[in-house]
């Protein structure tokens, strides 16, 4: 995949990483340990003096394991206004979640599109709540019965609802790759049984929290990833990256919701139909990168985003 994203210059941030959605700044003042800064920040080896790193959304969209050339305008301020909210509501309650953000209070080149957060040790982790069946899952349930090890019951179609909802967990893959669908004794093996069955408690609260919240509103919560980190500080386990966003859930109309059909939802669906139809004329199996987006597929995801935003927040996008 040919991916060569142009880094900002933001004063006071130097980058380090730029992922299929996000890029990584750390203070300029913050020492590096080794030569290679991308390397540094995939494995956690920044320098442990610093504390804090800047996230900040592109307006670039992944689809099929390729970083597309065409972007989706807003879809950066989109993803982070709404993981913000998410944040918020996760923080509070009885069962408050932690999370990483520090601050919005960014350059004025990226506000609106980045948070300063808090640095985390993150576990190489995919942590994944299914609510209803579909996509990999409905593939792999198909070929076994079973999702991630997990047995299923018969007779479940293309978005059955599954109750209660299931971790799902996979392996983080590079940029380019297919993450891989793990067990859970897989995640025991890598963090440990009490981490792992903490990862997992998380997952499902998250998802139960915010199926209830996304229900009320309209929309079905299908399913959702998130991912955690350690906090070096403490110890504890922190929630980071973005939550709950359309890039990291797939969030259905519950109006035209009807099992064992291809839902409507909002995300990136119209990229990825258009993507494999004949208009296109690209294969998907082939190494050939994707093509340009026409206008009209871009407007129409836009808009799916800013839909779900509002639908979900009760605010206006502008």
């Amino acid at each position: 995949m040919a991916f060569a994203p142009s880094p900002l210059d933001l004063p006071g941030w130097t980058h380090v990483y730029s992922g299929k959605v996000r890029d990584l700044y750390i203070p300029a003042t913050a020492a590096r340990v080794g030569t290679d800064g991308e390397d540094m920040a995939a494995e956690g080896l920044l320098d442990q003096r610093n504390d804090t790193v800047l996230v900040v959304a592109s307006d670039r969209i992944s689809a099929y394991d390729h970083v597309l050339g065409t972007e989706i305008p807003d879809k950066g301020r989109i993803l982070t206004q709404l993981s913000l909210w998410w944040f918020d509501q996760l923080s509070a309650g009885p069962e408050p979640v932690a999370n990483h953000v520090v601050s919005t209070d960014v350059p004025a080149a990226v506000a609106g599109r980045a948070m300063i957060c808090r640095r985390l040790d993150m576990f190489p982790i995919e942590c994944i709540a299914r609510g209803y069946l579909t996509g990999s899952g409905l593939a792999e349930y198909r070929a076994s019965r079973t999702v991630c090890g997990l047995p299923l019951p018969e007779g479940l179609v293309d978005g059955s609802r599954l109750e209660p909802a299931i971790f799902t967990p996979s392996a983080k893959a590079e940029v380019g790759e297919h993450d891989e669908n793990i067990t859970f004794d897989a995640v025991v093996d890598t963090v440990g049984a009490e981490t792992a069955a903490a990862l997992r408690e998380l997952t499902l609260r998250i998802y139960t929290r915010a199926e209830e919240t996304a229900r009320a509103r309209g929309i079905i919560l299908a399913d959702t990833k998130v991912e955690f980190g350690a906090n070096p500080a403490t110890g504890e386990i922190t929630l980071g990256d973005e939550v709950l966003t359309p890039d990291s859930s797939r969030f259905w109309d519950a109006e035209t919701y009807e099992p064992g059909r291809a839902q409507a939802s909002f995300d990136k669906q119209f990229v990825r139909d258009w993507l494999t139809s004949a208009e296109s004329g690209w294969d998907k199996a082939s190494d050939a990168p994707p093509p340009p987006l026409p206008e009209e597929i871009v407007a129409k995801t836009r808009a799916r985003y800013v839909q779900a935003y509002e639908r979900l927040t009760g605010r206006k996008f502008s």
